[in-house]
């Protein structure tokens, strides 16, 4: 039994209520305090009452506790899962994608990657950071999970900051892999075993074989993938099994956007890295094509349009409730820890450490991981073929001064930041781009003088 699990940013509706419905479904974690914290009172209140109702209904062997006291929530926490953002995260994000255009650098969504994603960054990662530093007075061998973006560049900088903290990265990209893999390959998932590898949003499949074979399958991988993304009906299959699982908006499941999706993955970033470089993306969305400069000129536009107004309007409209069904895969994780398992995660963002060897050790990397009683343990993934670690290095060097950035609070910093990213094309434009989001932006980043 863990003592106590604490949700920071528990008063956001889906996170606080999907982590509940998670929690409250595990065997491993019954009779645990889970103790939900925000800054927002009346959204917290709202989480914590209706989890209150469902152990009533439900005759769960749980107790359920609010607090708005950051460090009074941290008392005692054994494992803490946190996803926050700061101010108006749909405005905030229109802000980073949009305006970097104006200024003339062709950033795709503006998210995690370009600019964007560094002013996102800049914004977020400070509260990150506070937060951490409580815990470390309070709460020092407490497991921390991220579910916060951009993952990596968070990541990399409280590692910096804490090296001896205990701060793992989850993302639920890897999800799409069991999606796709047994379409592409006819067999069932169960028959698949992969590894996948690189950084969060810009990993790709290194080994995938048939277990009951053990023969290589990225051959039938590079045959069958293109003619299957592009194929309506393999498309539709897949959108239909998401939608049937109540998985939430997905490309796809417009009917407008159904019509577009032919042509965006034809001619979709997934498709380039596959032609080129011969590895399989585990990330068929938008992200891919935030970080190469050549990105913008390979994607379809109107898809990501499409792909994004889907989200938001589903960001606004859904009425979240608790369900009693796993969402992501941190409970698992939890899970794996307290009864030493041993099990294989397919994707974590651990500190590289020598995990992929042509990787520094201090950037934080998307990679498998063992989980048993002493830990979460990269699984050593060797050397990345280096075409594709070529443009993963580029992103080393700007989650490198981003961490700098953020750590030193120097507008000098966040320039060079700016100017080392390839998005980034025009030097005056840049300054010029930094003023006026110092500026727009002054609330959150203030700190940079």
């Amino acid at each position: 039994m863990a003592d106590t699990i604490v949700l920071i940013g528990a008063g956001s509706l889906q996170f606080g209520f999907d982590t509940l419905g998670d929690i409250f479904q595990s065997e491993v974690l019954k009779g645990s305090r889970i103790v939900l914290h925000d800054i927002n009172a009346e959204t917290l209140a709202r989480v914590h009452k209706r989890g209150e109702q469902f152990i009533q209904d439900n005759n769960l062997d749980f107790t359920v506790e609010a607090t708005t006291d950051r460090k009074a929530a941290l008392k005692g926490a054994a494992f803490i899962i946190s996803s926050i953002e700061v101010g108006n995260r749909i405005e905030l994000w229109d802000q980073d994608w949009r305006i970097p255009q104006q200024f003339g650098f062709k950033q795709v969504t503006g998210e995690n990657g370009g600019p964007g994603g560094l002013f996102h960054a800049l914004r977020v990662t400070p509260p990150i950071l506070e937060i951490c530093g409580d815990i470390m007075e309070i709460c020092p061998d407490a497991i921390v999970f991220n579910y916060s973006n951009p993952m990596s560049r968070i990541c990399t900088t409280v590692h910096r900051k804490y090296p001896d903290l205990t701060f793992v990265g989850l993302c639920h990209e890897i999800a799409s892999i069991p999606q796709h893999l047994p379409n592409i390959l006819e067999t069932p998932m169960e028959n698949i075993h992969f590894r996948a590898g690189g950084l969060n949003h810009f990993s790709v499949l290194l080994e995938v074989r048939y277990k009951d074979s053990s023969r290589d399958a990225y051959p039938d991988i590079r045959e069958k993938a293109p003619s299957y993304f592009a194929d309506m009906a393999s498309l539709k299959a897949v959108i239909d099994q998401l939608k049937a699982e109540d998985a939430g908006p997905t490309p796809g499941s417009d009917p407008v956007f159904r019509e577009n999706y032919k042509g965006w993955s034809e001619r979709w970033m997934f498709k380039k890295i596959l032609d080129v470089y011969g590895l399989m993306p585990i990330t068929t969305d938008s992200h891919l094509g935030e970080y190469p400069a050549w990105a913008h000129h390979t994607v379809d536009h109107q898809g990501v349009l499409d792909f994004c107004d889907i989200y938001r309007q589903f960001i606004l409209e859904k009425e979240p409730d608790i369900e009693l069904k796993l969402h992501e895969r941190v409970i698992p994780i939890i899970e794996g820890l307290l009864t030493d398992s041993g099990y294989e995660e397919a994707a974590v963002n651990l500190p590289n450490k020598g995990i992929i060897d042509n990787l520094p050790d201090w950037i934080v990397a998307e990679v498998p991981a063992v989980v048993d009683k002493k830990g979460i343990h990269g699984v050593d993934l060797g050397e990345l073929p280096r075409g594709y670690s070529g443009l993963l290095y580029n992103q080393v060097a700007i989650h490198d001064m981003t961490a700098e950035a953020i750590l030193s609070g120097s507008r000098e910093i966040v320039l060079q930041a700016l100017l080392v990213d390839p998005i980034v094309d025009k030097a005056d434009a840049a300054e010029q781009l930094l003023d006026f989001m110092l500026d727009k932006q002054r609330a959150f980043l203030g700190y940079i003088k």
